[in-house]
């Protein structure tokens, strides 16, 4: 099959999705066009089955925001017209369902028909899409998409509720190659770390606030009250400076590491031993899932789509949204006995498998198939 994609190139959880989705694909041997304003961050290398067409978005005097929603529709015409392209698969409602539906209305003109399938991520839905700004052109490109998906069973009951939609929507969930996380931990790297044994905790998020960093590094310190560890925070963001001020004044400072942005997540997730999420809301958790592969047991909150991929007391715990006591006492809990510990890395491979990406492709496969 010959398919475009459409995603935000950022570390994102639907562009990191989009971009290891179309990676798959092009090793089973299909052709993908990937469309967006830059080269995704996931996307690295030479594959003879992979093509990127950048967005490019003029400037000019009159614009005080250049059109990119224009530019988006425009480039996917060209590429869908010059590419034989069979199908568009679009990632994050706004703008590019909005600019599918745009692209597939011009081409329409020129009797071409390019189905189109949408896939909601998240805060697509449930923040930003939910703005009254936005809110008539989200619900009328969804509507107007050939196929909705959701990336969780969560974020499907969501978008029925926030939204006037009688549209099917599929839900295929988010996926995880587990041969790519699941590696053995660097013993110098992980030594580098903790010198004297201590325990390491990851975090990795975008920095926004709904992901409530500052719990992270809340339960981090109630954590190191009784067993020493290291606190490394990846990624980056507008709440990382105010996070990094209330770090500094804590009397844990050194030990908390904030790494900025990583791109080789399965180099760093294997030397950790706890994965520490607090969000406010999670439509899925990719990060979460992504740790699971790396064999390091999960704590988060029971927002979202988490418990859809985190069974409570078996690879990991779950606890109310801010009760960050909670948090620390269930890190305990797998931290401070190392049969304990083992069977919880043992058991959140076990559940992240059930996610792996060779499950999870073949059932978008079926949906091309059946609109091509």
């Amino acid at each position: 099959m010959n398919i475009a994609i459409v995603c935000y190139p950022t570390f994102g959880g639907s562009g990191v999705l989009a971009t290891e989705l179309g990676k798959a694909l092009a090793d089973k041997g299909h052709s993908i066009h990937f469309i967006t304003y830059q080269q995704p961050v996931r996307l690295s290398g030479f594959h003879a089955n992979i093509f990127y067409h950048e967005v490019r978005v003029p400037t000019y005097p009159l614009f005080d925001y250049p059109p990119y929603e224009t530019a988006l529709a425009s480039t996917m015409v060209d590429v869908i017209t010059n590419h034989n392209i069979q199908l568009l698969h679009v990632h994050y409602a706004i703008p590019h369902a909005a600019a599918a539906y745009m692209a597939k209305q011009i081409l329409a003109k020129q009797g071409k028909h390019i189905p189109v399938i949408t896939t909601l991520h998240g805060t697509d839905i449930t923040l930003v899409g939910r703005d009254k700004t936005y809110r008539p052109v989200v619900t009328f490109s969804m509507t107007e998409s050939d196929i909705l998906t959701a990336v969780s069973d969560n974020l499907k009951e969501e978008t029925y509720k926030n939204f006037d939609i009688k549209k099917e929507i599929e839900v295929i969930h988010n996926f995880v190659d587990v041969k790519r996380f699941n590696k053995k931990p660097v013993d110098a790297f992980k030594k580098l770390i903790a010198p004297n044994g201590e325990k390491i905790i990851v975090h990795a998020s975008n920095f926004r606030k709904v992901k409530r960093v500052e719990d992270v590094v809340k339960a981090f310190l109630l954590i190191n009250e009784k067993m020493p560890g290291k606190l490394l925070l990846l990624g980056d963001g507008p709440e990382r400076s105010p996070i990094e001020d209330a770090a500094r004044h804590s009397n844990a400072y050194d030990s908390i590491k904030f790494l900025g942005k990583q791109e080789q997540m399965e180099d760093i997730l294997p030397i950790a031993d706890l994965f520490l999420l607090t969000s406010d809301y999670e439509s899925f958790g990719l990060a979460a899932l992504e740790a699971m592969a790396a064999e390091v047991p999960v704590i988060s909150t029971n927002a979202g789509g988490l418990p859809e991929i985190i069974i409570n007391g078996y690879c990991g715990y779950m606890s109310n949204v801010g009760d960050v006591e909670d948090m620390s006492k269930n890190a305990l809990l797998i931290l401070q006995d190392k049969e304990t510990h083992d069977r919880f890395k043992s058991n959140a491979l076990a559940q992240a498998k059930r996610f792996d990406i060779q499950n999870i492709v073949p059932q978008y496969e079926k949906l091309y198939e059946r609109l091509i």
